[in-house]
């Protein structure tokens, strides 16, 4: 069977070799001599075309013989070139506007516009439209074109021109890159994607980041661009509630083929809605969609760019219609570096009977192997489906040869000897890394401004590091940390040593181990930050931080056994001390505020919270993600976004004896957690729930209690799992416990309505928090508020059953 498979193969070469390909080329332009970019240039009644480029040259490979070529772009009327082709031929095409007329068409005076009608029967058709191709396959090409056009002479001091290697006017491209993949759909969301060819100009070495399946927009769908520009997304045209947010104008018919098409403007109803402006084409009696050319701008609710121009257009395949080319072109301006761009996707050679084999969709959307940039100028010159301009054609030949440059021994030498440089500013507020690219190893030293704080317990104190790490084959890696703390009021010297070693990339595989001693946060998920703590103690007389001292060893191991599933086996021996305050500094001494005491549940003395005791403990969780996606690329495999939860369930045993192990407990939980759930318009939805039990608790001590994410202070770091008034300390268990947070980011739907308030882009954000166990049955949380980026601000009330105990303001910065 090998044999005939083999034979097949060498027949199909042979006679391959005999259909000789010549190329057709040329520029397509309209009747004032302008070019028409972007226009589709195909084989007629096949889906074997390609793309012309933004100066509207075209160049296309095509069998010896003759053929039948159709040009066509939005707005214009296709024509159909017979050519023979015995030779690389020049063809230069002159479009000229489609004509569309209302001669057919009767409005009366003070009558609906018939477009509404056709709007009716698009969206009546929307569903069976969004459904009928069960599953196909493609070749799509992409390229992405970044660049400035504007931007200030210095920015935070750096020279712009130098700094982005621009010309003298500070313009230039950013990023070019061009990809070709084979793409492969199946209903309702399985996609699988398989990069063949990739090239970024001035990285000989980089993997582009283009991804067909984020440039569909499927007209069909109610909502698009979801949680890419906007986090709301747009209102179809065509969607099932369009008629609330968009009115329509009929602009003429035209005949294509046998087939009437109707042009038809849609207009917003309301300014700063979430809506398209432009044109869209519906071919009558089918009601597809055939065409379209929209556009967004800031008063839709894009985020970043200025405006989004959209382009699509379709082509006949069998009995629908599907995606010819498509265009992303923008522009924007960020403190004053005013930049502009397109991205491109030109598909061909559909088949929408695909016999895809069992497990094919297996989670994987995107492959990139190491071969896909390593096909040379040769490979492209042939294969490119969109010429390059002649700015894009300078660019490469210029980055490349900068880029071959920068692979130079002396050159590296050289960068790699600068960057090493010593330097005290760069110590103090960013670290200090010396690399050794030969040997594949760096020394990373922490930035001193992190090393210096102060609590109550050790007085001013220094923690510092450093991380060792060595770059292996096929990016395995292993890395190694000491990292000491000293204490001056206190006088303790406590310090690690931690190692990791990453085996597997892709299977997300490593090993750890680390031993040593240092000082603790007593709540394992955290209080306050070392720096968030300090200016709380020195400036406000409050130290909310509680620490113990421990000495300790671990080692641990994790790996993927399946797509989204990990698992993570640990082993741990600690000795636990006591600690207390040796200092009762402050900057200034405020009327009515004293310390506490290092015991959270005796603030006004210092009684030891536990005794010293030895823990010896067995960990073990499984983390699974339902419906996980993900790429793979030659240094790792890289996870997206689910739609579904992700469910965590742990084990963790206190084992007595073992070392002289004081602990006896076996605490099990199980949570799900979910972000980012979509609510179309509405915005945003995320949860996480738990639940937790001690099987046995004979001796639990408090640092191995089940601990909570609380919060004491006006100001936080954001995390879904925070309680907002909760004590840091006062209510861990070592018995059963349900915890739950729920919060909704409406992202705008409000403030976008109020005309002082919708330049600013606030997101309106609710959200409860409840909490129930032995000593804190049934505590909830509620709260509102607003959010820009990283900056929150939040009200909230907090109650203990029907009892409020807590209300106020909190404000967080952070991701």
């Amino acid at each position: 069977m090998k044999n005939i498979y083999i034979t097949l193969l060498i027949l199909t070469g042979a006679l391959n070799s005999f259909a000789q390909q010549f190329k057709i080329s040329g520029t397509i332009s309209d009747t004032d001599g302008q070019p028409v970019p972007f226009a589709s240039v195909y084989i007629k009644n096949t889906t074997t075309g390609t793309s012309a480029n933004v100066d509207g040259v075209y160049s296309f490979a095509v069998n010896q013989g003759t053929v039948i070529i159709v040009y066509r772009a939005i707005g214009y009327k296709a024509i159909e070139k017979s050519i023979e082709l015995n030779e690389n031929t020049t063809q230069n095409i002159t479009l000229s506007a489609e004509t569309y007329t209302l001669n057919n068409v009767t409005i009366k005076a003070n009558a609906e516009d018939p477009a509404y009608e056709i709007i009716r029967q698009a969206i009546k058709a929307r569903k069976q439209h969004l459904t009928e191709v069960a599953a196909y396959t493609t070749n799509v090409y992409i390229k992405g074109v970044q660049k400035l056009v504007g931007a200030p002479k210095r920015f935070f001091g750096r020279d712009i021109q130098k700094t982005l290697d621009l010309d003298t006017n500070r313009k230039g491209i950013l990023y070019l890159s061009e990809s070709t993949s084979t793409f492969a759909y199946e209903r309702p969301d399985k996609i699988h994607e398989e990069m063949i060819s990739s090239k970024t100009a001035g990285q000989n070495n980089a993997f582009s980041f283009n991804k067909a399946s984020d440039l569909i927009i499927n007209f069909y769908e109610n909502i698009l661009l979801e949680n890419t520009l906007s986090s709301r997304g747009f209102v179809s045209p065509i969607s099932d509630n369009a008629m609330l947010y968009y009115r329509y104008k009929l602009l003429g018919v035209s005949n294509e083929n046998g087939a009437t098409i109707n042009k038809i403007q849609i207009i917003p109803r309301r300014g700063y809605d979430p809506v398209f402006n432009g044109i869209i084409y519906i071919k009558d009696d089918s009601w597809h969609l055939v065409n379209a050319e929209v556009f967004l701008t800031k008063s839709s609710g894009i985020n970043l760019i200025d405006t989004l121009n959209i382009k699509q257009q379709f082509l006949k395949v069998e009995d629908t219609y599907m995606p010819s080319n498509i265009n992303f072109q923008f522009n924007g301006n960020i403190f004053g570096f005013k930049f502009e761009g397109y991205y491109v996707g030109v598909y061909s050679n559909y088949n929408l009977h695909p016999d895809f084999p069992k497990h094919y969709f297996n989670g994987e959307i995107l492959k990139i192997t190491k071969a896909v940039n390593k096909k040379d100028s040769l490979f492209w010159l042939n294969n490119r489906p969109i010429p390059l301009t002649g700015e894009e054609s300078r660019d490469y030949v210029r980055k490349d040869s900068i880029a071959a440059l920068k692979t130079s021994k002396r050159y590296l030498d050289s960068l790699e000897k600068a960057n090493n440089k010593f330097g005290a500013v760069k110590l103090i507020a960013s670290g200090y890394t010396i690399n050794n690219r030969y040997e594949r190893t760096s020394f990373s030293f922490d930035p001193l401004y992190k090393a210096v704080f102060y609590n109550t317990v050790e007085g001013f104190a220094i923690k510092y590091g450093a991380t060792y790490t060595k770059r292996l084959e096929d990016s395995r890696r292993y890395s190694i940390r000491p990292e000491i703390r000293y204490g001056f009021s206190n006088k303790t010297l406590t310090g690690s040593l931690s190692a990791n070693y990453v085996y597997d990339p892709v299977k997300r595989a490593n090993i750890y181990i680390s031993g040593g001693s240092g000082i603790y946060d007593l709540n394992n998920y955290g209080s306050m930050t070392l720096l968030g703590n300090t200016i709380n103690s020195l400036l406000f007389e409050t130290n909310f931080s509680k620490f113990y001292k421990k000495e300790f060893a671990n080692i641990g191991t994790t790996r993927e056994l399946a797509v989204g599933l990990q698992a993570s086996l640990g082993a741990g021996y600690s000795r636990n001390y006591n600690l207390v305050n040796t200092t009762h500094f402050k900057i200034k001494d405020l009327k009515g505020e004293e310390f506490t005491s290092n015991n959270p549940f005796n603030p006004d003395f210092e009684l030891p919270l536990f005794p010293t005791y030895e823990a010896f403990t067995i960990t073990a969780s499984l983390n699974y993600t339902i419906g996980q996606k993900y790429i793979t690329r030659p240094d790792g495999r890289f996870y997206q976004p689910s739609k579904y939860p992700t469910i965590d369930l742990s084990y963790r045993k206190g084992v007595h004896g073992i070392l002289n192990s004081d602990v006896d407990y076996d605490l099990v939980t199980l949570e799900v957690s979910q972000n980012r759930i979509s609510s179309g318009l509405w915005g945003y939805s995320s949860f996480v729930a738990g639940v937790g039990k001690f099987l046995n608790n004979n001796q639990v001590f408090y640092p191995e209690a089940k601990h909570f994410w609380g919060s004491n202070s006006l100001f936080t770091l954001p995390n879904l799992r925070r309680f907002l008034f909760l004590d840091f300390y006062l209510f861990s268990t070592d018995r059963e416990y349900v915890e739950a947070h729920f919060e909704h980011n409406f992202s705008g739907l409000f403030t976008n309505k109020i005309p002082l308030l919708r330049k600013l882009k606030l997101e309106e954000v609710v959200g409860a928090s409840y909490l129930s166990q032995p000593v804190k049955r049934n505590y909830y949380e509620f709260y509102f508020g607003l959010q820009r980026l990283i900056f929150r601000a939040t009200y909230g009330f907090a109650y203990d059953g029907n009892k409020r105990v807590n209300h106020g303001f909190r404000l967080s910065y952070g991701f």
